[in-house]
């Protein structure tokens, strides 16, 4: 299907408004590299703006979400972290903070639920996407643990059935969303909602990154001086199946 005249106009204009440099003449190297270094001055400058208004709006919260956290992996509980796209390469990093936190620092049992491709393509296939989450939280998922989905749009069907899947189960819900929150904002199944408030995708995800990294160390400074089980903390690996 080709696009319409229209669609082509919206597109450029698109590309225009977030890369200005990209139509400059190719002989005018200064004006092309001015451009350039305003763009990034401007995207530096828009990111920091929203990082600093989602630490005074969910600073509050972000502490009582990590001490909730804390007393769930004192009572052995485990993080399981899940997204699509982008959302979920940052659900793994995420789990990877907790499990590989760096030299001195205890490992925490944590899991990004798209890592086991087979599970993720067999649900695909045979049952649905929108599965994919609630299915693998049904199957591994106990009291105590944390379940933790990312998502821009806050609108994504499969994290919804996940976190409603986990709420019937009795898991911490975190949840975090961009834009206004979407349909994640509305949903009764998450304990804790951080909302990045962006119409831009780069910037909310980039802003979730940071979200994700203060609730980690949050955490770890939540549990300093407290004991985690051995067990638990060692109970799961990356790449390797949740054992109940």
């Amino acid at each position: 299907m080709q696009s319409s005249p229209d669609d082509s106009t919206s597109d450029v204009a698109i590309a225009e408004s977030l890369y200005p440099f990209l139509n400059s003449s190719a002989g005018d190297v200064d004006a092309v590299l001015r451009d350039v270094q305003q763009s990034t001055r401007d995207k530096a400058r828009e990111i920091m703006e929203l990082r600093r208004h989602v630490c005074r709006h969910e600073g509050e919260k972000l502490v009582a979400c990590a001490s909730a956290m804390a007393e769930e992996f004192r009572t052995g509980g485990r993080l399981l972290a899940f997204g699509n796209g982008g959302s979920s390469t940052d659900a793994q990093d995420m789990a990877s903070l907790f499990l590989h936190p760096g030299v001195g620092q205890r490992p925490l049992p944590a899991f990004g639920l798209t890592s086991d491709i087979a599970v993720v393509t067999a649900l695909c296939n045979d049952v649905g996407f929108d599965v994919i989450f609630a299915r693998q939280i049904g199957a591994f998922g106990r009291r105590h643990d944390i379940a933790v989905g990312m998502s821009t749009s806050g609108n994504s069907p499969n994290l919804l059935r996940g976190f409603d899947e986990a709420s019937r189960r009795g898991l911490l819900t975190v949840g975090i969303a961009g834009y206004e929150g979407g349909r994640m904002a509305e949903s009764d199944s998450i304990d804790y909602l951080f909302v990045v408030p962006s119409p831009s995708v780069h910037r909310i995800q980039e802003a979730q990154t940071t979200l994700y990294h203060a609730l980690w160390e949050l955490t770890l400074f939540a549990l300093a001086e407290e004991h985690i089980p051995e067990s638990s903390a060692m109970s799961l690996h990356a790449g390797q199946e949740i054992e109940q």
